[in-house]
């Protein structure tokens, strides 16, 4: 039997949530995020199978190494150097996520328990969040932190290098990272 569904595949539900949060996610939060805000029935299973068979649209977050960074995923059409992570970048993205996140939650009136314990879940990574009035107030002050600009700016010479070294990989590469080469002992 041939059953259609009106449910949003997989994918289409992964973008959803990754549009929302303008950045490379983790799995677990692109579950927690669309569990709380959209329809579906988005699992961590299901995007563990995303990344060992690509769905179009969806790639890896890369580290700057080029290798895949496990179970973070980015959408295709961003640039190389909006899905290449480092620390301080990765924070910044975080910050920034919990910033969109609240903010599009104080736009849905109708939001409820589930955005709520989001919202929560989410203050306890910024600086203030918990006791904030305004999360995403408390997000975009952490963002401007001096601290977190400086460690951006230093990490910027290694972001260009990887880009510069990701542009010359082939198209796959670029979406999903390089193999990951064991380390050799010994030497020649």
């Amino acid at each position: 039997m041939n059953r259609l569904s009106t449910l949003p595949t997989t994918g289409e539900q992964a973008r959803r949530a990754l549009l929302l949060l303008g950045a490379p996610a983790p799995a677990h939060l692109l579950v927690r995020v669309h569990a709380a805000l959209f329809d579906g029935d988005l699992s961590t299973a299901a995007l563990a199978e995303v990344e060992r068979n690509p769905v179009p649209g969806l790639c890896a977050a890369l580290r700057p190494d080029l290798t895949a960074a496990p179970g973070v995923l980015a959408l295709a059409e961003w640039p190389l150097e909006r899905r290449i992570l480092t620390p301080a970048v990765r924070r910044a993205d975080e910050l920034a996520m919990v910033a969109r996140v609240a903010g599009f939650v104080a736009m849905a009136p109708a939001a409820g328990r589930a955005a709520a314990l989001l919202l929560r879940e989410l203050a306890q990574r910024v600086p203030h969040g918990v006791e904030a009035l305004d999360l995403a107030d408390a997000a975009r002050a952490a963002l401007a932190d001096p601290q977190l600009i400086a460690k951006i700016a230093a990490e910027a010479p290694v972001r260009e290098a990887a880009v510069e070294r990701a542009e010359r990989l082939d198209a796959r590469q670029q979406l999903f990272g390089v193999p990951v080469v064991p380390h050799q002992r010994g030497g020649c």
